[in-house]
């Protein structure tokens, strides 16, 4: 696989149309690996070359958008020290754009041996086992949107669950309850509209996860306050389980909530 000199900024992974250029912070670490995934989850393994800034970089032309990818960190596994390396361990980009998949909570997720002190490093693999990151096309007709700027004393501020409001809504399409799709709904509008609200803020909408003791008794979070990819929109509110395609879906919602003059 071709590997040519990258940027060290932006960070996470930055498609252009011909190849994804990938970058990711560490002031600890002695090799960085960009692990990629295809649709059987067979996995390469590519050490990031350039370092700049403690940014860990490389530019692979012919990687294009819905590539799934994490980073496998070398470096000192010293918990008193707060550093806990364990290339064992494929991390999420921090930065990623998009999530796919979900957390088994297998014990090799955790980088400590369970059962034990947690100094005791465990060096079982745990890819497959956690969420991939995606790479994403950038590209989005946002027409002429813009920032709407309602002034604060005309603000009516209307807080809202994605899924919890759309799920059972008898006048919105089975198929698109619990969604993004759902929220800019004709129903939904109409019923926003008729409240006079100017901005909808919603409830936790970047990439959570579902906590093993919830799964474990049948549940699942249900409010989202547990997060793991502050820039990638969840992944569960959107209407197909294809990679990044949430993004898409998230993008269209805020660009007909700002067509009706609704901030968010």
């Amino acid at each position: 696989m071709e590997i040519c000199p990258g940027k060290p900024y932006p960070l996470g992974a930055s498609y252009d149309g011909y190849g994804t250029n990938f970058s990711i912070f560490s002031e600890i670490a002695e090799q960085i690996d960009l692990c990629l995934f295809d649709d059987s989850d067979g996995e390469t393994r590519i050490a990031l070359p350039e370092v700049t800034a403690y940014c860990w970089h490389a530019y692979l032309p012919g990687i294009h958008s819905g590539q799934r990818y994490g980073f496998r960190v070398h470096g000192p596994w010293e918990p008193s020290a707060g550093n806990r390396c364990n290339p064992a361990k494929l991390l999420l980009d921090p930065y990623a754009k998009a999530i796919e998949g979900e957390i088994v909570w297998n014990r090799a997720v955790y980088p400590y041996r369970m059962g034990s002190s947690d100094d005791g490093i465990d060096r079982a693999d745990s890819a497959p086992f956690v969420p991939k990151s995606v790479v994403i096309s950038p590209h989005f007709d946002w027409g002429d949107d813009h920032h709407l700027r309602h002034p604060f004393n005309e603000t009516v501020v209307y807080e809202v669950n994605v899924r919890g409001f759309t799920r059972t809504h008898p006048d919105i399409p089975e198929d698109i309850r619990g969604t993004y799709r759902g929220i800019v709904h004709p129903e939904t509008l109409e019923y926003f509209k008729g409240l006079g609200i100017t901005t909808v803020e919603l409830m936790p909408v970047h990439r959570f996860v579902h906590d093993d003791i919830l799964l474990r008794k049948g549940l699942r979070n249900y409010w989202g306050y547990n997060s793991i990819g502050y820039f990638s929109p969840h992944s569960g509110y959107s209407c197909t389980a294809k990679a990044g395609r949430q993004v898409q879906e998230f993008k269209n919602m805020v660009k007909i909530l700002h067509d009706e003059h609704m901030e968010v």
